[in-house]
């Protein structure tokens, strides 16, 4: 009987099932590839396997398992992350059984995506060279390109765009890691460590005591919280009393800023009409005060401004297609002037 055992490579060394280290026990032969994570491991544990010379072809290895596993139970320890293929399970003479003796965790894929981060800051020339700065107009680009698959509907480009975004996140990360932690360094698991923290420690009705019935409490209890944490955040850093405006990006699109900026003064319990007077004499000032009731009604209404805005963009691009397909464009206009 030859047993044929799988194991993840994002697991550590010897972390095995229960069956998986009987087998090994219990087999007369083990073999296994000379680079097998798991050598150490296994001689560690007095389970000698036999290490084959190098990768031989599915049907010298059938051969050469089936051979040991005709004397005895032997188990064969399949290269990391790979599963045992048609060609080899088809040429064996013997009975075999396919175990898998460690299983990724949801999540686990994402030690690859480190590796595959460290070895491109290491090794290519134009990854070595970038910032955090540098890196700033992607971060913004995955993201809009993201929104745009989620707007259009095509919901299976949003698997490759959200690794778009992911990849800043590593990025980020990467870079931050080459700091000291004096100099403000941090690593992926820091970023994800303070993640967790924040998740936990805004949802104290799910990982602590505190009761709700609806989702409008559970957004009372985050802005008391959020609340709470930016006023220990200002008396940490010797500052004056905490805003309600505290943590609001300034960089983001101006529809946006004016939207979170309102909605926060709401929070705050600044009664309506307030901070948005008109400037007779300005134009530019009418303008945006004009702007600023509007993005008032639309969160009255309960909408985002930003996205009612572009889906009114979409619509008129839409309009514009359909009328230059209509054949009613000037043949003299040229838009590119």
């Amino acid at each position: 009987m030859l047993t044929i055992l799988l194991t993840s490579p994002r697991v550590a060394p010897g972390l095995l099932t229960w069956q998986a280290w009987s087998a090994l026990r219990s087999a007369s032969r083990v073999l296994a590839g000379p680079d097998h994570p798991q050598l150490p491991a296994l001689a560690a544990a007095g389970v000698g396997p036999e290490v084959l010379d190098g990768p031989p072809e599915a049907a010298a290895l059938a051969g050469v398992l089936s051979a040991a596993a005709a004397d005895g139970p032997a188990v064969w320890l399949e290269p990391p992350g790979e599963q045992a293929g048609p060609g080899l399970l088809g040429a064996l003479s013997v009975q075999f059984l396919v175990l898998r003796g460690s299983d990724d965790l949801p999540g686990a894929h994402l030690v690859d995506v480190v590796a595959v981060m460290d070895t491109l800051r290491a090794s290519c020339p134009w990854d070595r060279e970038q910032t955090h700065s540098s890196l700033l107009r992607y971060l913004l680009e995955e993201a809009y390109e993201t929104v745009e698959t989620v707007e259009s509907g095509d919901l299976a480009a949003l698997r490759e765009e959200l690794g778009d975004v992911l990849l800043q996140v590593a990025f980020h990360a990467r870079i931050a890691a080459e700091r000291s932690a004096g100099e403000g360094g941090f690593t992926i698991d820091d970023v994800a460590d303070v993640l967790v923290a924040k998740l936990k420690r805004r949802h104290p009705h799910v990982f602590g005591t505190v009761a709700v019935s609806s989702a409008d409490e559970v957004s009372a209890n985050w802005e008391d919280i959020k609340k709470a944490e930016r006023a220990l955040r200002s008396s940490a850093a010797g500052g004056g009393a905490p805003s309600v405006l505290d943590g609001v990006p300034f960089g983001q699109p101006a529809l946006s800023l004016a939207a979170q900026l309102q909605r926060r003064a709401e929070r705050a319990g600044l009664p309506p009409g307030v901070g948005r007077p008109g400037r007779p004499g300005r134009p530019d000032g009418e303008l945006g005060d004009e702007l600023m009731r509007l993005v008032a009604r639309a969160g009255a209404a309960g909408t985002d401004p930003e996205l009612a805005l572009r889906a009114a963009a979409r619509r008129f691009a839409e309009q514009v297609r359909e009328w230059e397909r209509s054949g009613q464009v000037n043949p003299a206009s040229d838009a590119g002037v």
